[in-house]
Order: C-alpha cells, then structure tokens, then sequence
C-alpha cells in the first residue's frame, strides 16, 4: 500500500506518504551561519487565515503608524518652543542692539542748537 506525503523543498513538492513531512531549506544570505528556515505544508493558509493575517499586519502597521506620527508630533512641538525661545532671545538682543545705535548716534553726531 502506497502512502502519500507531501514534503515540500523550496519550490517543488513531491508526494511520498500520508504524514506531512518538514523540509529544512537552505537559509537565505541574511540569516547569520547556522540559522535554518523550516517550511512545512501548514504554512498554506486558506483565505479566512491570510484575510486575518493581514488584518493583523495593517493593525501593526497603524499602531506603529500613530506612534511614529505621535512622536513626530513631540519632535516638532519641542521644535517650536526651541525656535519661540530663539526669537524671544533675539529681540530683546536686538532693542537693546538698536538701543545702544541710538545712544552713539547721539553722542557723534553734532549739535544743532
């Protein structure tokens, strides 16, 4: 009696058994030295489970979305109080810069009396 397995080797598959078999296929050049990928005929999803993993994805997607917006949002807010405190800074340097023009223009100009 012949049994029928499928054991799946990159991207063939073969019919050998009745049990599902794992196949353990050469990791990709990112991996580091001595980490393997196994893939196994479950990880064949039907349409409800991949409908659901991408659910799942674009709910991370989006949390991870508004954190960013959110710390975007800190960033730039804690940008203008930097740049509102510059300019609080330069205008009273420059009255007291256009303070002290004034007080040497009078004191080199000549006077008409």
């Amino acid at each position: 009696m012949q049994k029928t397995v499928m054991a799946v080797t990159g991207d063939e598959t073969a019919a050998t058994g009745d049990m599902p078999t794992y196949q353990i296929r050469a990791p990709p050049t990112s991996l580091p030295q001595g980490v393997v990928v196994a893939a196994s005929p479950g990880s064949l999803h039907s349409p409800q489970q991949l409908a659901e993993e991408a659910t799942r994805k674009r709910e991370l997607r989006l949390m991870k979305n508004r954190e960013a917006a959110k710390e975007c949002r800190r960033r730039k807010k804690e940008y203008v109080k930097c740049l509102e405190s510059r300019v609080a800074v330069l205008e009273v340097q420059n009255k007291k810069l256009i303070e002290e023009l004034e007080t040497l223009k009078d004191i080199c100009s000549p006077k008409t009396d």
